[in-house]
């Protein structure tokens, strides 16, 4: 159980770094994806199930994919230098 939540909390940090790390706006949200994934992890961890599977639904999928979707719509590629 220890070992498992220092791969997940390693993984947090990790990805949490890449939200504030990258340089383009689609792989901050992608990075944000996988830290809502990691969070589910540790709710699941924790034995629990709904918030597990209320954050992967709601917060990781749909949520996620409104921000990935007006980055996509907004076209920030010509902004980057």
């Amino acid at each position: 159980m220890v070992i498992g939540f220092a791969i997940v909390a390693a993984w947090e940090l990790v990805t949490a770094a890449g939200v504030i790390g990258f340089r383009r706006p689609i792989y901050n949200a992608l990075a944000l994806v996988g830290n809502m994934l990691g969070l589910a992890v540790l709710f699941l961890m924790l034995n629990a199930q709904f918030l597990f599977a209320a954050q992967v639904i709601v917060y990781a999928g749909a949520v996620m994919v409104l921000f990935v979707f007006i980055i996509a719509l907004m076209n920030p590629e010509s902004d980057v230098t």
